[in-house]
């Protein structure tokens, strides 16, 4: 196959997702290979001199072509898996994981960067340079023979085992369906009535199609009155990708391997465990500091996570009348509570958040508090419902984004962001590039030709997304590999996003968002005060609930030790976690590593206390806007630019805390998260 006719060696601006097919990336990514291993040589060739822009003019150039195409088809692998898609990427991934394993550990390339003399740079480049020695080091530039071989094999299976455990988590969601009957809908919203009836038709079936992707199982759980039902959808739900469900879906092997390859890798590079290895980009300083975070928020909150188990129990009931309740009933009784004890339910307030208002509502806030605007923008897609824009400030592009809001089947489920390509002030040719970035979530879609209701979480998910997005769009630094996200601690990188959640619960934002589906009235204030009363309810198990994932996934990396491990033990250090932190009891046939996706195949292993870590940072950051809030409500334009400039435009340009404390004038303190999650009153009795 030709270059010319390949869209994913098309880079003239931006990728051609409407064209690309499984039969265009294995030739795409034999022509980047050799590109990629023809750079390589020619920038540790011996004449080749040690100088910044030079080296990046010929890797860099040449590498972001690389990353551009093969993100391209995974993130189509993402969002529209089809085997044939996804056996390409899986033959071409070892190769391509292989070449990067390989570049990043080339101690001839190491040594180029070392001799790099850095008072020719600027203080971006500083950055990028300190960054690239460190992740040579890390990438094991200075391992030889046997032990530098054994790093590069790790990398690759790594990559298969994440890879693998992905596909085994979307295939075994997918693969469950329950094709209820109409009497055992009870209670359950009439729009998911609606959708999974749909759903059953398209199948061929009678009856009503549920399934265990989140606009379908959360709301079954929450409100259908029948328990059975309910502990059909859960035990499937808890259960995915075990050895409770068909074994070709079972992560369990993969899991081991997983770990026993982490620890290796850590000992490979001296380190005594995979927590230590983890931080060491990372804000905290050792897994010990996180650690003794997480057990003294833990105990902070404890008071108040058995508080809210005593108030579910307690009305289960006496209202209820579920004097022993099982699993799958919390979230039926929490939401039954939620609605007598503040007199609204999910459903209400759903009818008021149509997802066009709320998008319009959500550009609204961003374009003034950042002085920027959003327009439609026209690009290649990879389904109908996506859309495309772009930001502009004084009529010049900032920055663009494609939204793509809707579940559907062969998408990976949840919410995330990731970037396209980064702004960079190119070496090949002097020219400016923009940022582009990708927004993924999982919202269900309008039925009966309504536009799609968001659930009040919903638009917190969208909000949390587009911070992430901000932070890489409105970047002003020119260095690519520290502009926008580039760059950034990873335990610091969720503070723009959890920032913009606070604005969910603003009368003066929400309420320009808001519009009944039916007689486009907006969200009542009586109603918002309801919300707002109810926002912290349960936060302590919530809380706790965090807490709990975020201490497993640090012991996990460093107390569990690949070499004398037992069947079992993941699960077992999983209770020992539960029964320090947890109040609420999980059944023993909970698999919930199983389907751990962020620390199995999503980048935050030994990192998950990350957004915790950063919800800190992030109540902080907020707090100064309610310190200087308008008479009228509004946000403070002046706050919101220093917010913009100190941290949203700075990137990874220098480290987080640097930045935090140029916006703030101190370091980071605990009291408004404290108080954000209603915490900060006097210990429960």
């Amino acid at each position: 196959m030709a270059m010319t006719n390949n869209p994913l060696l098309d880079f003239t601006d931006l990728p051609l997702f409407d064209r690309i097919r499984p039969e265009h990336v294995a030739p795409a990514v034999d022509v980047l290979l050799a590109e990629g291993e023809a750079n390589l040589e020619t920038v540790v060739a011996p004449e080749f001199p040690a100088d910044w822009l030079k080296i990046s003019r010929v890797l860099d150039v040449g590498g972001e072509r690389f990353t551009r195409a093969w993100n391209a088809v995974g993130h189509l692998n993402a969002v529209a898996d089809t085997p044939e898609l996804r056996a390409a990427y899986n033959e071409a991934m070892p190769r391509v994981t292989a070449f990067w394993t390989r570049v990043g550990s080339d101690e001839r390339l190491y040594a180029k960067y070392k001799a790099i003399d850095v008072a020719t740079l600027n203080s971006e480049q500083r950055q990028a340079h300190r960054n690239a020695v460190r992740n040579f080091v890390l990438g094991g530039a200075e391992l030889q023979g046997d032990a530098k071989k054994r790093f590069a094999d790790i990398q690759e299976r790594q990559a298969e085992l994440s890879q693998k455990f992905s596909e085994n988590a979307l295939d075994a969601t997918d693969a469950f369906a329950y094709y209820a009957k109409l009497g055992e809908l009870e209670g359950v919203p009439e729009d998911v009535v609606s959708a999974a009836r749909a759903a059953a038709e398209a199948d061929g079936k009678d009856g009503y199609k549920l399934t265990l992707k989140m606009p379908c199982y959360l709301p079954v759980m929450q409100f259908a009155k029948s328990s059975a039902l309910r502990e059909t959808l859960y035990r499937a739900y808890v259960t995915r990708a075990s050895e409770f469900g068909d074994p070709a879906f079972d992560n369990t092997a993969l899991i081991t391997e997983i770990l026993a390859l982490r620890e290796e890798e850590a000992k490979l590079l001296g380190y005594k465990n995979f927590g230590e290895l983890s931080v060491v980009p990372k804000m905290a300083e050792s897994p010990e500091q996180v650690v003794k975070f997480l057990r003294d928020l833990a105990t902070k909150a404890r008071p108040y996570g058995e508080r809210d188990l005593a108030d579910l129990r307690a009305f289960a009931s006496e209202q209820l009348g579920i004097t022993d309740p099982q699993p799958w009933d919390w979230s039926y009784i929490g939401e039954k509570l939620k609605e007598a004890r503040y007199a609204f339910s999910e459903q209400e307030v759903k009818q008021y958040f149509p997802a066009p208002k709320v998008m319009a509502g959500l550009f609204k806030i961003v374009e003034t508090l950042f002085e920027v605007s959003i327009r439609r923008d026209s690009a290649p897609t990879w389904h109908p419902s996506v859309e495309f824009y772009r930001i502009e400030r004084a009529g010049q592009k900032v920055g663009q984004f494609y939204l793509d809001p809707s579940a559907r089947a062969a998408k990976r489920g949840g919410a995330w962001m990731d970037d396209v390509r980064a702004r960079w002030l190119r070496p090949d040719n002097g020219v400016l590039q923009t940022p582009v970035a990708q927004l993924v979530c999982n919202f269900a879609s309008g039925v009966d030709g309504k536009p799609p209701l968001l659930t009040h979480d919903d638009v917190t998910t969208l909000f949390h997304e587009f911070g992430h997005g901000l932070h890489h769009m409105l970047t002003q630094v020119n260095e690519r590999d520290v502009s926008g996200i580039s760059g950034v601690e990873w335990d610091a990188v969720e503070l723009p996003s959890q920032f913009m959640e606070n604005f969910c619960w603003e009368w003066d934002v929400l309420s320009h968002m808001t519009a009944h589906v039916d007689t486009g009235e907006p969200l009542p204030r009586a109603l918002f005060d309801k919300m707002t009363a109810a926002k912290n309810f349960q936060s302590g198990l919530q809380t706790l609930r965090q807490i709990e994932f975020s201490l497993f996934d640090m012991l996990l990396h460093t107390e569990y030790h690949a070499a004398a491990a037992k069947p079992g033990d993941v699960m077992a250090l999983l209770g020992k976690v539960r029964s320090e932190v947890a109040v609420m009891p999980s059944p023993p046939f909970s698999r919930t590593p199983n389907t751990f996706s962020h620390i199995f195949s999503g980048g935050y292993a030994a990192g998950y206390y990350s957004y915790k870590w950063a919800e800190v940072l992030s109540a902080d950051a907020y707090a100064a806007f309610e310190e200087t809030v308008g008479a009228d409500g509004e946000p403070n334009i002046e706050t919101g630019r220093k917010y913009r400039q100190a941290i949203l435009e700075a990137g990874g340009s220098r480290s987080a805390m640097d930045s935090f404390k140029a916006f703030r004038g101190r370091e980071p303190q605990l009291d408004a998260l404290l108080r954000h999650q209603g915490m900060a009153e006097a210990q429960p009795a």
